[in-house]
């Protein structure tokens, strides 16, 4: 099995202030140690490490977490999409194959941002170097993200913690159409993924969960949806083996080759691990 979205970070206030003070319990380091117990209670034999730090050092960072942990599978790291010289960076990259993708964390941005032609413009450069894109937005933005996404018709992409709908209020129906929408397009699958942190963090239910994970599993269906954990920023919620066992209980209802679906092949496929 692998859990196709976790991070790691040596923690900076100034850098990684976006973990304020209700986040206190990741407030501190996280390095590939801290999953091999519940990996391994688990069966779970690895993951992809997502870039939490827009700079290039990322990606160096996460290498040598990678260089020296064998949980680390593949990387999804960060390149500045509007640089003049992106061919000589993704040439640059190409050197270390752990990296398989890129993500922005456009859910920071405007719809300007998102639709800026030479951002697209960048996008489309990576399907020459056969890398992947993750979509990380809000479900206000998704909107946007379709519109973009058309735009890129042959690259593939994967929607980061099911396009963060607003579990909490269970306000779901505009978050729903466009998750319809963007699911027609067969080269976007998606993270079962996130969840716990778009929820009443302390007092969520299952059934909220649920009523998400139905809009998802009906559009993408098993051949399109990876799980992962969003580790450490879950710890936020709930352990590790709470978000893993929900996922679990949910699948159960598909059969076992749809399940080694969402739990291995279809990362493996996509991120080429």
């Amino acid at each position: 099995m692998i859990d196709t979205h976790v991070h790691f970070w040596n923690f900076d206030s100034v850098r990684d202030n976006w973990i304020n003070d209700d986040m206190q319990i990741i407030q501190k380091d996280f390095s590939p140690e801290n999953l091999v117990e519940p990996y391994n209670n688990l069966h779970i034999t690895g993951c992809i490490a997502v870039q939490a730090s827009q700079s290039e050092e990322e990606n160096h960072f996460l290498l040598k977490l990678a260089a020296q942990s064998e949980i680390i599978k593949g990387i999804v790291g960060w390149v500045d999409l509007l640089n003049p010289n992106l061919d000589e960076r993704l040439s640059f990259w190409q050197n270390h194959k752990t990296i398989k993708g890129w993500r922005h964390v456009l859910q920071a941005e405007n719809r300007d941002f998102i639709l800026n032609p030479a951002f697209i413009t960048g996008i489309k450069r990576l399907k020459k170097y056969n890398y992947t894109y993750d979509l990380l937005c809000y479900h206000n933005q998704l909107e946007a993200i379709i519109q973009m996404v058309d735009q890129i018709p042959d690259q593939p992409f994967v929607l980061d913690h099911c396009g963060k709908p607003d579990v909490k209020s269970q306000d779901l129906k505009v978050w729903a159409e466009n998750i319809k929408t963007l699911a027609a397009n067969p080269n976007v699958l998606c993270k079962v993924s996130g969840l716990l942190a778009e929820a009443d963090w302390k007092n969520w239910t299952e059934k909220e969960l649920f009523n998400c994970f139905d809009v998802i599993f009906e559009q993408f269906g098993p051949e399109r949806l990876m799980y992962g954990s969003d580790w450490p920023v879950m710890l936020i919620s709930r352990p590790y083996q709470d978000w893993f066992d929900l996922v679990n209980k949910y699948t159960e209802r598909f059969t076992v080759a749809e399940r080694k679906m969402i739990f291995s092949d279809n990362a493996k496929r996509f991120y080429s691990l």
